[in-house]
């Protein structure tokens, strides 16, 4: 975990990488992830963390549509669109006090 204090900066766009997920799946937080890698180590741990949380939601949307020709796919995209938007708010109010967040049931597929 990185300790140092973010800036108000680093904060709000934190912030609007972990709530684009809702709208744009995984393309904002890789976007923030390459280009604040090289100078911002707490933005750059956000975008990580967001985009790991994305793929894996990619990963549950993907399963629910093959799923709908047994007819239970219909209620995982439901629940899988759920906690994304659960998840996404849960980490957007922490990391705007500046606090690190750690998705549950993600899978990190970015180091």
């Amino acid at each position: 975990m990185i300790e140092t204090q973010p800036s108000n900066d680093d904060k709000t766009i934190a912030i609007l990488t972990h709530l684009s997920g809702i709208f744009f799946g995984f393309i904002v937080p890789l976007v923030v992830w390459l280009v604040s890698r090289d100078s911002k180590p707490w933005l750059t741990e956000e975008g990580k963390e967001a985009l790991n949380f994305q793929i894996t939601v990619t990963i549950g949307y993907i399963v629910s549509t093959v799923l709908i020709v047994v007819l239970i796919g219909a209620a995982l995209a439901l629940a899988v669109w759920l906690f994304n938007l659960i998840f996404c708010i849960m980490a957007a109010v922490q990391t705007s006090q500046g606090k690190q967040y750690r998705y549950p049931l993600t899978l990190r597929l970015i180091k």
